[in-house]
């Protein structure tokens, strides 16, 4: 069962990179995004779901996962969720959702509170669907299971225990109030679990740096002209000095409007490249720009 599509070293450079340490400029995403707010600010929830070893045995497991709640949630309102993917060397934290330093937070706060954006929830789960889920020692391709956890006990939990849209017994009623994003490996995720299996369940994708077994654009293009859902919208973020994703994520996505009708570029679909290598600097731009995009 083996998929993935690089090296030892390969995927030894990418978890280096994901780890390093990246100072994201304000010409990048503008200071008062990044700024911590004293006041109005939302809040994280670590939370615990049951799940299944989807990768082996299908033994029943608890999973973790971080849950960004907007300033002000309330049972009385309902919230678009964003399911955010770490890449091959992280867990649920990796996106650093984890207390008030972290990045996220502060964009969803400042996006939130400068009225750009509506509230919405967002939640980085661990993407590797097995009992050994840990950043170190797993199999990585449990990452390729993920989507039947996503179905049949992430979401669901989500919807059981917060405000969301969900509509009992037919989840593609709320697709268009759901995201999924991810960089790097839960870019390939977006792209062959989100669209690839899933586009009864999300109506809006973001893909940083999609991972190399990201599935082709002509394979995507195919599943979108089979499908009866519309995308209201694919963003796609890439570093042009990427040597780990810049060839794999161009393949999966960058002529995707060419190959199928249901993407127009400028309408609802976006590639984005610049300077920048397999790192923050382009995910936490990813981000950004996809949190100002998704729920339009």
């Amino acid at each position: 069962m083996e998929k993935v599509g690089h090296s030892a070293e390969m995927i030894q450079k990418a978890i280096a990179q994901e780890n390093g340490k990246v100072h994201v400029n304000a010409q990048s995403i503008p200071e008062k995004y990044q700024q911590k707010r004293a006041d109005e600010a939302g809040v994280i929830e670590h939370i615990r779901y049951p799940s299944k070893d989807y990768f082996l045995a299908g033994k029943e497991i608890t999973k973790e996962a971080n849950v960004y709640l907007p300033y002000g949630y309330s049972r009385d309102k309902k919230y678009n969720v964003l399911y955010l993917m770490h890449g091959i060397g992280g867990d649920e934290a990796e996106w650093g959702m984890v207390d008030e330093d972290s990045l996220v937070k502060r964009m969803m706060d400042n996006l939130i509170y400068y009225k750009e954006i509506e509230p919405f929830i967002v939640v980085t789960p661990n993407g590797r669907s097995t009992e050994n889920c840990a950043r170190e020692g797993s199999d990585y391709n449990s990452f390729y299971v993920f989507g039947k956890e996503l179905r049949s006990d992430l979401i669901p939990y989500m919807e059981a225990h917060y405000s969301t849209y969900a509509v009992e017994g037919d989840p593609s009623a709320s697709r268009m109030h759901r995201a999924m994003a991810g960089l790097s490996m839960g870019g390939m995720q977006t792209i062959n679990i989100g669209i690839g299996e899933c586009m009864d369940l999300f109506s809006y994708f973001g893909a940083f740096s999609a991972a190399p077994t990201s599935n082709l654009a002509e394979k995507t293009a195919k599943i979108l002209e089979d499908t009866p859902y519309t995308v209201d919208y694919f963003y796609n973020i890439c570093g042009t000095e990427d040597e780990i994703a810049y060839d794999s994520a161009a393949a999966a996505a960058k002529n995707l409007p060419d190959l199928c009708d249901k993407l127009k570029e400028s309408d609802n679909f976006m590639w984005q490249e610049l300077k920048g290598m397999h790192d923050f600097h382009i995910w936490y731009l990813g981000f950004f720009n996809f949190a100002q995009i998704a729920f339009k």
